[in-house]
């Protein structure tokens, strides 16, 4: 089976305060992140074991938090960026951590999702980390929260990138109506395909590569057909991939983020990700 699997520990952390995220001001117990320690190395264990089932995997790391400031992520990046049977590892970061470690890693298997926080981080120290990744020719996304404070942030960012470096926009969507025509038009500049992400899609009964092929895990094992889903189809460790699989039309009325709305079939997305679609990488003409 070719599948790709979002993975989710414990953690619930962050190093930085962004007013719009939710889990930006939790503090982790030595405790939980002894836990999630523990619940990344094991499932980097059944991914190295799943060679000899088989199975062709694209992984996935976006934890309640920033993953890369913790060792145990940048080894599990590392780890399975080098097994043959991975076709790709990636992580979404603000990327803050160092990153010397990236040395290690396999660029061809490895991709980033980075996001910008104007307010958190310093244009220039975020530019040095991503012409890091640059220069070593690890394939990466840039992208920011399109909140209209930000806008002079993420204009000027778009300008310093270079051009083959692809700049996403997330759409602000807590208020309804937020941006006038001239907003959207100034977003779609910075991101051609923001207007696919500024609407939310119908998906009730709808086909979706969610629970087929593309799973939701915690940190536990238990397996979600997808992470806005809370109905548990299996547990990754008891049942393994094959014996969670099947067809599983959508059961949420609309889905409105870019890691479930990817993977409806019927949508255009595969046209414009092509492969790169986990690390939101857009084919650009």
């Amino acid at each position: 089976m070719r599948a790709t699997i979002y993975f989710r520990g414990s953690l619930s952390s962050c190093n930085y305060d962004c007013p719009y995220c939710p889990f930006s001001k939790n503090i982790d117990s030595q405790e939980t992140l002894t836990k999630d320690r523990l619940q990344v190395q094991k499932f980097v264990d059944w991914v190295g074991k799943q060679e000899e089932s088989g199975h062709q995997l694209s992984v996935f790391f976006n934890p309640y938090g920033e993953g890369l400031t913790h060792r145990w992520y940048r080894e599990a990046m590392v780890k399975l960026s080098h097994m043959q049977h991975v076709t790709k590892v990636a992580i979404q970061t603000n990327l803050s951590a160092r990153l010397d470690w990236t040395a290690n890693l396999n660029p061809v298997t490895t991709a980033f999702w980075v996001t910008y926080h104007p307010g958190q981080t310093v244009e220039e120290r975020f530019l040095q980390q991503c012409g890091n990744l640059y220069e070593q020719k690890i394939p990466f996304s840039v992208g920011s929260v399109g909140v209209k404070s930000a806008f002079n942030s993420i204009s000027s960012l778009r300008n310093a990138l270079p051009d083959d470096v692809y700049m996403w926009v997330n759409a602000y969507k807590d208020k309804s109506e937020y941006y006038s025509a001239e907003d959207t038009a100034f977003l779609t500049d910075i991101d051609p395909y923001f207007v696919h992400n500024a609407k939310d899609y119908d998906s009730k009964n709808k086909p979706c590569r969610a629970g087929k092929n593309v799973f939701y895990v915690q940190g536990d094992g238990r397996v979600k057909r997808c992470y806005k889903d809370r109905q548990v189809i299996g547990n990754l460790y008891r049942d393994g991939l094959d014996g969670i699989s099947k067809e599983r039309p959508c059961r949420m009325k609309q889905c409105d983020c870019y890691i479930g709305y990817i993977h409806m079939e019927e949508q255009p997305f595969d046209s414009i990700y092509g492969e790169r679609a986990l690390e939101r990488i857009a084919i650009l003409s």
